[in-house]
């Protein structure tokens, strides 16, 4: 062969082999694109279902529950909603008891934050103790909801009882039932913000009818049910005679158990007893014809925990939740109960009260939605 053939076959082979790399370069770009937009796509998808109302990415959630004391039956009970909400969702809760020591409840808070919990709920407390630990959780995107504490802190919601609303109704009966008159004993403590609410109406009250004389005002958060019950005792025997005091008025119903129990005990159940708040415990009292504690103003305690938890899972979504949400309470009176022997629990009063219970706050389409894919 030729020389110049042997250069022309070389020239061609080249050729050849650089149509061939473009070739494959194409279409191995054209499988990269498409990989890539079936890549997105499926991201796409993804992130839809994320969004989507019952998605599974809301499950599994570990709920912290930060409380400043979980004494009596309304804790408990608290505590029981709490758990039954979250369950439903299909999450976890830790209790982080605090003991009424508000230096434990910070340290409680910030071993929650520690410890990488998705959610914080708070149960009592003060800004002052509490505040720099919510600020914290919520510098690390954890959502917190807070019952009945004053804090106010960016993003963070507080639900709170009616607590004016409460007291009114309660200080209302009280003054009907006296008709107007008489003299009072008031069982209460500084430092919390649903009390500080409750004494706000007190106030007014006492305004409003001078001729009920408050002649005795006392009240301890630490063991409150006994301590009430010896302060009580303490107070009868200082007012011996029947008609030195007309009622009794207690802003949290762990007083009005001490309180009921050291009058019922002494036999002076001419003295009435009004309260705030309402358990499965409180309810049987007031049922019981020889007790003095006659009605009570409350919202359903499992309510408020469940609530607590729907606006935190609404945090967990994404959607906007109000700065306060205000809890309705209904009143409780013994003539609206069965007599006994016949007994009521708070599952039960419904039947006899109209408004508690079984609350719908904060209970979204997606969060029923989210419950029934569980």
């Amino acid at each position: 062969m030729k020389p110049w053939g042997k250069k022309l076959m070389i020239v061609a082979a080249a050729a050849l082999m650089l149509i061939l790399s473009a070739c494959g370069a194409k279409q191995s770009n054209e499988g990269s694109k498409d990989n890539t937009a079936a890549s997105n796509q499926t991201d796409t998808t993804n992130q839809a279902a994320d969004s989507k109302p019952g998605d599974a990415s809301l499950k599994g959630k570990k709920i912290a529950l930060v409380m400043q004391f979980n004494t009596g039956t309304f804790s408990s009970q608290y505590i029981e909603g709490v758990k039954d909400q979250v369950g439903k969702l299909g999450g976890e809760v830790q209790v982080f008891a605090s003991d009424n020591d508000l230096g434990k409840m910070s340290t409680n808070l910030d071993a929650a934050i520690n410890q990488g919990f998705d959610g914080i709920l708070i149960d009592h407390g003060q800004a002052g103790a509490l505040e720099p630990g919510v600020k914290r959780a919520v510098e690390k995107k954890i959502p917190v909801v807070v019952f009945d504490a004053d804090i106010k802190v960016p993003g963070v919601t507080v639900l709170q009882q009616d607590d004016k609303v409460m007291a009114e109704m309660s200080l209302e009966q009280l003054a009907a039932d006296a008709g107007g008159k008489g003299n009072i004993v008031k069982v209460w403590v500084a430092g919390f913000a649903p009390m500080e609410r409750r004494q706000t109406a007190y106030q007014a009250f006492q305004a409003k009818y001078p001729d009920l004389k408050e002649v005795s005002a006392f009240g301890n958060a630490n063991n409150p049910a006994m301590d009430t019950q010896a302060q009580m005792e303490a107070v009868l025997r200082k007012y011996p005679n029947k008609g030195d005091i007309t009622a009794v008025w207690a802003a949290w119903d762990e007083f009005a158990k001490g309180a009921a129990r050291a009058i019922q005990q002494a036999g002076r159940t001419e003295i009435k007893v009004y309260g705030i708040d309402m358990s499965d415990e409180d309810l049987q009292m007031i049922q019981d014809p020889a007790s003095p504690w006659v009605a009570s103003a409350a919202v359903d305690p499992k309510d408020i925990g469940r609530v607590q938890v729907r606006f935190l899972y609404q945090k967990f979504h994404g959607d906007q939740t109000d700065d306060v949400v205000v809890l309705n309470p209904v009143f409780v009176k013994r003539e609206d109960l069965p007599k006994a022997p016949e007994k009521v629990n708070t599952t039960q009063l419904n039947q006899y009260v109209k408004g508690w219970g079984n609350s719908d706050q904060g209970y979204t389409d997606w969060l029923k939605e989210l419950e029934a894919s569980k």
